[in-house]
């Protein structure tokens, strides 16, 4: 019992965390409502294990699930529900200099105002998760692989931070990860037929 309540709100995000993948491996816009409420969760959970750039992406998360949630409903520039589509290769080497960027901008405060003992992986994670929403919310196919990346990373600082549940979840997120892709990628081509 001690267990469980030493680690409730690491088991309702979650269980959060859960449904939002599913809803997001279907495409669905409910996603957005149940990452809020994730989000807004995780930024307790999160400042309390210590994992300042996790909390403080949870407030960009927030941002961004309303941008999302925006996007994909109002489409593009047709207004109509936004296609899946892919990565454009123009943006990939600007967004990876900004990710590294970003990565070594975090990286330092962590290290220069933190007590953080993780600090390229909590840093590394948040930079790479920048672009994983963002990619997500513009609807792009490759926001899976983004995902993989940070699914993994995420798992095992989880476990070493003593978050058990969230980091099992993180595992599970790599397979689902793997299965979205290749359900986005039939959505892709049903959408272009």
């Amino acid at each position: 019992m001690d267990f469980l309540t030493a680690h409730w709100l690491d088991i309702l995000t979650t269980i959060l965390g859960l449904a939002y993948i599913l809803l997001e491996y279907k495409a669905s816009l409910w996603m957005w409502l149940v990452g809020f409420l994730m989000q807004a969760l995780g930024i307790v959970l999160y400042y309390q294990k210590g994992l300042y750039a996790d909390c403080a992406m949870e407030f960009y998360y927030l941002s961004m699930t309303i941008y999302g949630y925006w996007r994909w409903i109002r489409g593009s520039k047709t207004k109509q529900a936004l296609p899946i589509r892919h990565f454009p290769r123009r943006l990939m080497l600007p967004w990876l200099v900004l990710m590294a960027a970003i990565w070594g901008i975090i990286y330092w405060l962590l290290v220069t105002f933190t007590n953080s003992n993780v600090p390229v992986a909590d840093s590394f994670t948040t930079a790479l998760s920048l672009v994983g929403i963002w990619a997500l919310a513009h609807k792009y196919l490759e926001q899976w692989i983004i995902w993989i990346a940070v699914d993994v990373v995420t798992c095992v600082l989880y476990f070493y931070k003593d978050i058990p549940f969230k980091a099992s979840l993180y595992g599970l997120y790599v397979i689902i990860a793997i299965f979205g892709y290749f359900e986005w990628k039939r959505l892709m081509k049903e959408e272009a037929a």
